[in-house]
């Protein structure tokens, strides 16, 4: 058996941390349309990103991919997959589907499990499986009780997974390769504005200056966890970064019940010991497989 590659674990911790805040940004903007948010959201971000690329060092790289259809092509797709998946979880929490958005990312470990073990031949110890076992039991009850949005968790979960399942396998570095994204995303997202009623003079941006600058602050919160993710996801394992990922939903799950004051059923509870349970298997088994690493090569 090969030794999973763990080597993104700094970058991964920094971007679910990130995206586990998410929602108290979101609530910032709750009078902006989700359509018009995601197209400002999209623009913000692009300056931003190719501030970094400069700032690195990485326009060449961002030129040898934009030279290369096959690489735009698939780097399209996943532009237009996580512009998706940020559509439906604003939506989701301006609606007040806090724990259903929770839930969409409680799945996603679990897609990624799916996705890395059968289409990228991952494999996983024992006591690994055992976690998988842990985490879809407690999901599962979440699920259960939330059957009249589990369409919603769903789409959440399958759309940030596919979107992280390209990022890993497409050959280009995290920061030119996001700096292509949002370079394609900008027409749309232009569009997406335009389009809304009043067109682009009356838009939530430019109308007042305090929510102005939350919405072009969502540049640097979409940026900076979506490079520290795809740095992890090209680092490491996608079924090992897979528990990482339950870091931000719980976050989220925490916010809904003590901010956001929605109602704590047993059953989430349930889900929520189970879970951790699943993780801290998980890190036992890590921790184990290190030590037997060391001892081999001693």
């Amino acid at each position: 058996m090969t030794s999973p590659k763990t080597g993104g674990v700094g970058f991964a911790l920094s971007a679910y941390l990130l995206w586990g805040l998410m929602p108290l940004y979101f609530s910032l903007v709750h009078s902006v349309p989700p359509i018009e948010f995601v197209g400002w959201r999209a623009l913000f971000t692009l300056p931003v990103v190719l501030l970094i690329v400069t700032g690195a060092r990485q326009w060449g790289e961002l030129r040898r991919i934009l030279g290369q259809p096959k690489l735009v092509a698939a780097l399209c797709g996943s532009a237009s997959i996580i512009a998706l998946n940020w559509l439906i979880y604003l939506w989701a929490v301006q609606q007040g589907h806090i724990f259903a958005s929770s839930l969409g990312y409680y799945i996603n470990p679990l897609c990624n499990v799916l996705l890395g073990t059968v289409l990228l031949k991952e494999r996983l110890t024992r006591g690994q499986w055992l976690a998988v076992g842990l985490a879809a039991a407690g999901t599962s009850l979440l699920a259960w009780q939330a059957r009249d949005m589990l369409w919603l968790a769903i789409a959440i979960a399958l759309t940030f997974s596919i979107y992280g399942l390209i990022r890993k396998v497409v050959p280009v570095g995290a920061m030119a390769g996001l700096g292509v994204e949002t370079l394609l995303l900008a027409p749309p997202a232009l569009f997406l504005i335009a389009a809304q009623p009043g067109g682009l003079m009356h838009s939530g941006f430019g109308q007042d200056w305090h929510m102005s600058l939350i919405i072009a602050g969502g540049g640097v919160v979409t940026a900076v966890p979506l490079l520290l993710f795809t740095a992890a996801a090209q680092r490491m394992d996608y079924s090992l970064l897979s528990f990482y990922q339950f870091i931000a939903p719980t976050m989220v799950f925490l916010e809904g019940l003590l901010i956001f004051h929605e109602p704590l059923r047993i059953d989430q509870l349930a889900c929520f010991v189970l879970i951790w349970s699943a993780i801290a298997v998980f890190v036992w088994d890590l921790l184990a497989g290190r030590r037997r690493a060391r001892r081999a090569t001693a």
